[in-house]
């Protein structure tokens, strides 16, 4: 009887906090695999990014204890029909620097012409020089140089600087990670994709974005060194090397740009399509799931997701994940498989001289 009488009074309090909270427009936050997905409507992307922030408790709860955020965003490429698209970045730095947080924006992209892409070759390299010039390169046509002086932020070259060993326990093939000081000392790192699929890891979302977190001076990039190591220790779709670089950073948010997203042979070679959509949420492997199956894909399609809830990450399928605002079935869309490509048949071209 006092046991029914505790349960009830304990329902009711949860059920007013939640109440009060819709009302003030922050939904509580109960559920670590909550997953946003939220409409873009009239091009207003700053308004959408918003309510999928509110979503998942909003940014005082995201933000608890914190005050340093980066945002990476994914710049494969000096291509925008192929990379998260700086309006996406420009909302979420002003959403955090309005709640009086300290923003900065980091990334390490992966290979442009003319500077490890030469007549048509493809390079791997750790040249220090070659890829402070590729990323500032990178930086600049894709108007983030711009976007971080207007914002007055930062805006860091991880490839090379300052880098210090960040440990891993029970990792897949590391023990410790080299990256760069700035993502050891931020807070909390949020990681903003464009959602694409990809000939190698089948999805490419919030997970496998931290792949541009490695180091090129120490891992050289394009990434084939690192995928060679992976590969000989049996990851399959490069899972390995994603999941202990998430476990490695403190990823604890994830926000998609799907805006215009890429089906087909991606990440840079596929055709592109309008989702209109944000994704978001605290748990990169909720958040990943969610998307994929926007996407029409199941989660034993994609070797990360198999292999990151092997290694104890959770949850483990879409029915353990809380989806806010937008229905998954409303919005889903079968995209158009990529053409998969074992690594160890690519690395007999791609990546194999060192420049």
């Amino acid at each position: 009887m006092q046991s029914n009488i505790l349960h009830r009074r304990n329902f009711l309090k949860t059920t007013l906090a939640g109440s009060i909270a819709f009302l003030a427009g922050v939904y509580p936050f109960t559920n670590p695999s909550i997953v946003s997905v939220v409409r873009i409507r009239n091009n207003e992307i700053k308004c959408a990014i918003e309510s999928a922030i509110r979503l998942i408790g909003g940014v005082n709860e995201i933000m608890n204890g914190k005050s340093k955020i980066m945002l990476k965003p994914n710049l494969v490429s000096p291509y925008i029909r192929c990379t998260t698209k700086p309006e996406i970045i420009k909302a979420l730095a002003e959403i955090f620097i309005s709640a009086g947080k300290e923003v900065s924006i980091g990334e390490g992209s992966a290979v442009v012409n003319g500077f490890n892409f030469k007549n048509g070759v493809q390079y791997r390299t750790k040249n220090e020089d070659i890829l402070n010039k590729m990323q500032q390169y990178v930086f600049d046509q894709l108007g983030y140089t711009k976007l971080a002086h207007d914002l007055q932020i930062s805006l860091i070259n991880l490839h090379s600087g300052d880098l210090v060993d960040v440990a891993i326990k029970d990792g897949l093939m590391f023990d410790k990670i080299t990256v760069h000081k700035s993502i050891a000392e931020t807070d909390l790192l949020c990681s903003v994709p464009m959602m694409k699929t990809h000939v190698l890891a089948t999805v490419t979302l919030g997970m496998k974005n931290l792949i541009g977190v490695y180091p090129g001076t120490k891992y050289y990039s394009v990434h084939s060194f690192l995928h060679d190591h992976a590969a000989d220790a049996g990851s399959p779709g490069i899972a390995y090397e994603i999941i202990d670089m998430v476990r490695a950073s403190k990823m604890g948010l994830t926000v998609i740009d799907a805006s215009t997203a890429m089906e087909g042979n991606g990440p840079s070679e596929g055709e592109l399509i309008k989702m209109n959509l944000i994704i978001a949420g605290t748990n990169p492997l909720a958040v990943d799931i969610v998307a994929s199956k926007i996407m029409g894909f199941e989660v034993e399609e994609i070797p990360t997701f198999e292999w990151a809830v092997k290694s104890g990450m959770k949850p483990a399928s879409i029915n353990e994940i809380e989806v806010r605002g937008e229905s998954i079935s409303n919005v889903c869309r079968k995209f158009k498989r990529p053409e998969i490509v074992p690594w160890k048949t690519i690395n007999k071209f791609w990546g194999v001289e060192e420049i």
